[in-house]
């Protein structure tokens, strides 16, 4: 086994394999798939109807292009050199997929909360889509280049930071690390602070009985979902008999306590849904069960998992069930895990993963964030995103190739910068397309 020093050594020693101020590159190869293509073939497996509705929802903003663009970024870190130093990436680092939710303990805690890209992988690639997706929202928020390329300096120096920290930590000490809600409310300052505290209260307030008179109406036959199309589309009876069967298959990757408790619920209604913006198009159900009475809500998400789309530049994943492969990436990176977290295959042999629809979620609102605001939100990330890759990488190795200096900000800061302008290159290509008839996208849902 090695020790604490030759694993530091190790890191080290990646610097001379890819030093950390080459991070700071980016130069489109010549070989660069062009992104418009990259969507096309994504949208290829998905739902048809839904593919302009996730293509007017990229249309919004650059922004809004990076978060549905995963794949084309995939393809670009992809192709660059990287460190070999291995955590379980969360995929699809930017900013709209972190953000609080309730562990089963009913405590509030700030995480990573998205994982349909989950693989392992180097883990510099998540901290570029982290500081890049910092800069694209500041320049989208109008503030200066010097600005954006602070912000995303901030995120990267947080992670760094926070690596370093949790390097002098024992095991179970970073097993049991995490973001209490009430503590990040204190690592804000002034009005971020009551704007946060704000934002908490109503986290804590979305539970399952909100959403049931959000999603839910009562008639003579019972409780239904409310139809609200393409957004949320009660599935005909068919399709309801087929989706209960398949819960069964569900239910047997649960362990046995949560097996039990899942038994104290009765099916009662199922529904198509459209949620994010990269995700639109991809097969999603909402799951309406009931359990003391009709008081008593739980909802269910039942999601398609394809492949990650980081797999073609990385080795297989372990698990040739992509639905596992969800559950055990999400499993491994989250502090606090969902209690119905579960996978199985549904019709045509699609791989999906389960989750509670609702249980106390909020996300920040990055489009509207003062400078100040970003940059504290950006700070909360990056310490986020190192926790999560302490547990599942070698930290005090990663630790051992950041070091102490800031060399690795900057370099990461000056990759964020260069690559906004890149996305913007390719959310001019995008409204291009659309403009010229070879992309249909719906503007309105």
């Amino acid at each position: 086994m090695t020790t604490p020093s030759e694993r530091g050594d190790a890191g080290k020693a990646a610097r001379k394999r890819v030093p950390r101020s080459s991070h700071g590159r980016w130069i489109p190869s010549s070989q660069r798939p062009d992104p418009i293509g990259v969507l096309e073939r994504q949208a290829a497996d998905r739902v048809p109807e839904l593919v302009p509705v996730r293509y007017g929802r990229m249309a919004v903003s650059p922004f809004a292009f990076l978060c549905g663009a995963a794949a084309v970024m995939a393809a670009d870190l992809g192709a660059q050199p990287h460190t070999g130093l291995t955590v379980q990436l969360c995929g699809d680092a930017h900013l709209h997929n972190f953000g609080l939710y309730t562990s089963p303990e009913r405590t509030t805690v700030f995480d990573v909360n998205d994982f349909d890209e989950t693989l392992p992988g180097p883990f510099e690639w998540d901290v570029k889509r982290l500081a890049a997706s910092v800069a694209v929202a500041a320049l989208q928020n109008g503030t200066t280049k010097a600005k954006a390329h602070r912000a995303a300096l901030v995120a990267t120096e947080s992670y760094r930071r926070a690596m370093r920290r949790l390097a002098g930590l024992g095991e179970l000490d970073v097993w049991y690390e995490r973001i209490a809600a009430d503590a990040v409310v204190g690592l804000l300052g002034g009005g971020n602070r009551a704007r946060f505290g704000d934002r908490l209260d109503r986290a804590r307030r979305r539970t399952g009985l909100p959403a049931l008179g959000k999603l839910t109406a009562k008639d003579s036959s019972g409780r239904h979902i409310v139809d609200d199309p393409p957004l949320l589309e009660r599935l005909p009876e068919v399709d309801r008999v087929t989706l209960g069967k398949v819960f069964s298959d569900y239910r047997s990757s649960l362990s046995e306590e949560r097996r039990l408790l899942l038994d104290r619920f009765r099916f009662v209604d199922a529904a198509r849904e459209v949620v994010g913006v990269g995700g639109v198009g991809i097969r999603c159900f909402v799951v309406l069960l009931e359990g003391r009475d009709d008081g008593d809500p739980l909802f269910l998400r039942m999601r398609e998992a394809g492949h990650s789309v980081l797999e073609p530049y990385l080795a297989p994943s372990a698990y040739t069930h992509q639905g596992r492969r969800v559950v055990c990436g999400r499993r491994l990176v989250q502090a606090a895990g969902d209690l119905f977290l579960g996978w199985m295959t549904g019709p045509e042999q699609r791989h999906f993963h389960w989750s509670q629809l609702r249980d106390t979620k909020g996300s920040a609102e990055v489009e509207t964030m003062s400078p100040a605001t970003l940059r504290a939100y950006a700070r909360l990330c990056g310490r986020a995103l190192a926790r999560a890759h302490a547990r599942s990488g070698d930290r005090i190795a990663i630790a051992g190739y950041l070091g102490s200096s800031d060399v690795f900000d900057r370099a990461i800061a000056d990759f964020a910068l260069r690559y906004a302008a890149q996305n913007a290159d390719d959310y001019a290509a995008l409204s291009a397309a659309i403009a010229a008839g070879m992309v249909a996208a719906d503007p309105g849902v």
